[in-house]
Order: structure tokens, then C-alpha cells, then sequence
């Protein structure tokens, strides 16, 4: 019996080693799980922050897009205005140009006709 002894003995002792080995492991396991629980947590609060500035940065986006759609139309109207304005310049420059040249012709053939009736 006492060889029975021995050996529960000699299992008892190997059985609390080896949960004494598992506990080591598990503190090291929780302490691994910790400092990733902690990265995890600044990573999330870096993703928060970063997730507001993205949504700040949109929206002054699309706010100057906004602006700049606006100097384009504003730009696009008045080119359009001006062209109006050169087309209708130079429309007007022909038809005075037409004009004078016909009261020139008007006045010549006044004066023509009133050198014929002089003595």
C-alpha cells in the first residue's frame, strides 16, 4: 500500500504543478489580453477622433464645392453677358458705320444736286 501511497503522492504533486504552471500561463494569458483590450480601446478612440474629423472635413467640403459651383455659374453668366454685349458692340458699330456711310453718300448727292441748280 504504501507504494500506492508513493505514487498518489507523486500524482498529487505533478497535479498541483501543473496547475500551478496553468495558472502562470492564464495570469500571462490575461495580462496579453489586457494590454490588447487597452491597444484595442486607444485604436477605437483614435477611429472615433479621426471618424470626426473625416465628417467635419465633408462637410466644409461639400460646403467650398458649393461655393466654388457658384463662382462657376457666376463666371459662365458673365462671360455669356459679355459675349451678348461684344456681339451687340459690334452690331452696332456696323449699323453706324452702314449709317454713315449712307448719310455721306446722302450729303454728297445733296451737294451734287445743289451744284446743278446754282447760276
Amino acid at each position: 500500500m504504501s507504494q500506492h501511497g508513493a505514487a498518489l503522492q507523486a500524482y498529487n504533486q505533478e497535479l498541483v504543478k501543473c496547475l500551478e504552471e496553468m495558472k502562470i500561463r492564464r495570469i500571462e494569458l490575461q495580462t496579453q489580453i489586457d494590454s490588447q483590450e487597452e491597444e484595442k480601446n486607444n485604436l477605437q478612440r483614435e477611429i472615433e477622433k479621426l471618424s470626426y474629423k473625416l465628417t467635419r472635413l465633408n462637410d466644409s467640403l461639400t460646403k467650398t464645392i458649393a461655393v466654388r459651383n457658384e463662382y462657376d455659374r457666376t463666371i459662365s453668366d458673365t462671360e455669356t453677358a459679355y459675349i451678348k454685349i461684344l456681339e451687340s458692340s459690334q452690331l452696332l458699330l456696323n449699323m453706324i458705320k452702314r449709317e454713315a456711310t449712307n448719310l455721306d453718300q446722302t450729303l454728297i448727292k445733296a451737294n451734287m444736286d445743289q451744284q446743278q441748280y446754282r447760276p
